[in-house]
């Protein structure tokens, strides 16, 4: 019986001490929320989207005009809870459209933390990124196998006006024309071009150039003794123009080799220059280009260290300056007299960046360029980089280089390392039934590398 008592005693005394579940008095849900003062007026209701399993709140796209230093939320919470402040400040940095911040339930000592996302109905601009439609004939194993041309060095040269992509090589097959949209439907269809009267030089043909639907080639000229040569078309099934063939001892002060080379900066009506650096980088060559086919005017131009053999020099936008460069050697803003006017650092961003474009797009500003295999660390890249802060491209890139440099779209071509790695670049964009812009379309070209073109939409606000 003592046994009996005291294990009654004891199992007593366990009940006594076990712990119960006591429902909490501070309970802290957010059942529902809504903003009372959007809109310019500060009188517009606007209610929230809540998700309790990420603790998120989201809100339709609110008037510019609404106060953001002074947001005020109505919240259906738990009973007794109350949100940690009667305002909060929303501070939007400059160009971003979207900003999100942290909210507090708070109820006696407990408390649950919400991210609350408030996003503004302005107009945006630019591509959209993040949406590529890539037409890939390149090293990548991404894409189409690389296109049968680029092998052994014999294709160095390519060109891009959104309708064309002009492929210049040595191969077998001959130079020709690709239609885009052929490409963009996966099919390969060479439109030949009419090579007859195509001849001389140490190579009858090197590099290109395709504008407004007009083809450019040049031939490689070795040597004081041999011409240099460039061919135009307007007609692919015709033969070309010579519309140059020079004898460079003619020239005082040229270089010994062009067509390495070829930069072809022309506007809608055919005029503006055509640019050559020689292989040696003692000068660069400038003819001046009327109605397309008109040469006229050599000029001796001053070449610049780290230029190398594969040097470019593209006119930014309707303005007298350009972008040159070389595989060894960073940005330089220059003049029609390449005169440099601002140089970048050689680390903002890889110095083998070649062939770069000034883009513009649905009212943004980008840098375009591809980078070229000269040594076996080197890959090959298209970058492309945000320069739309800035009134000119000077003040732009002082922007960039003072930034995180970080590009806002990169593919790789895979391309290998080569003695000739010459690289090419070619941007265009589709207009909407309206004259707008719609489309973004980029090219990227390298020596064994292959040929990209990437399509982005533009930006749209999402919902």
């Amino acid at each position: 019986m003592l046994l009996i008592a005291i294990l009654g005693m004891f199992f007593t005394s366990c009940e006594e001490d076990f712990p119960t579940n006591v429902e909490s008095p501070y309970e802290v849900v957010l059942k529902s929320i809504k903003i009372v003062n959007a809109g310019a007026d500060g009188n517009t209701v606007v209610e929230g989207r809540l998700d309790e399993n990420t603790k998120t709140v989201w809100f339709p796209r609110l008037d510019p005009e609404t106060d953001l230093t002074a947001i005020r939320f109505e919240a259906e919470m738990s009973e007794g809870a109350q949100l940690d402040k009667e305002t909060y400040s929303f501070e939007f940095e400059e160009g971003k459209d979207e900003e999100t911040i942290v909210i507090k339930v708070v109820n006696g000592p407990r408390f649950r933390e919400y991210f609350v996302t408030l996003r503004l109905n302005v107009p945006v601009y630019g591509a959209d990124f993040s949406n590529p439609q890539i037409f890939d004939h390149t090293n990548n194993e991404l894409g189409n196998p690389i296109y049968p041309t680029f092998v052994s060095s014999l294709t160095r040269g390519s060109g891009f006006d959104g309708k064309h992509v002009l492929i210049v090589t040595r191969a077998a097959e001959g130079s020709h024309l690709l239609d885009v949209n052929d490409l963009k439907n996966n099919e390969i269809k060479p439109i030949p071009l009419n090579l007859n009267g195509v001849s001389g030089g140490t190579f009858p043909v090197n590099l290109g150039a395709q504008v407004y639907g007009h083809t450019y080639i040049a031939n490689l000229s070795g040597g004081l003794v041999s011409p240099l040569k460039i061919y135009h078309w307007s007609d692919p099934s015709q033969e070309p123009q010579v519309i140059a063939n020079i004898n460079k001892a003619d020239i005082p002060g040229a270089g010994a080799r062009h067509g390495d080379n070829l930069s072809v900066n022309i506007d809608q009506n055919g005029n503006g220059y055509i640019f050559l650096g020689d292989n040696a980088v003692t000068q660069i060559l400038r003819f001046k280009v009327q109605n397309f086919t008109e040469i006229s005017e050599p000029t001796i131009l001053p070449s610049q260290p780290g230029l190398g053999a594969f040097m470019n020099m593209n006119r930014i936008g309707n303005t007298d300056q350009y972008l040159l460069t070389g595989h060894e050697a960073p940005f330089m803003v220059v003049n029609a007299e390449a005169t440099v006017l601002y140089k970048m650092a050689n680390t903002s961003i890889p110095i083998r960046s070649s062939d770069p474009r000034i883009v513009y797009f649905n009212g943004e500003r980008y840098l375009l360029t591809v980078t070229a295999a000269r040594s076996g660390s080197d890959p090959v890249v298209m970058y492309v980089y945000d320069l739309t802060r800035g009134e000119t491209i000077i003040e732009a890139l002082e922007i960039f280089e003072a930034g995180s440099k970080t590009p806002v779209f990169q593919y790789s071509l895979l391309g290998p390392t080569n003695t000739s790695p010459s690289t090419q670049t070619g941007w265009y964009v589709t207009k909407d039934e309206a004259g707008n812009d719609d489309k973004l379309m980029l090219y990227g070209a390298s020596n064994d590398a292959g040929f990209v073109i990437v399509e982005f939409p533009k930006k749209t606000l999402d919902e």
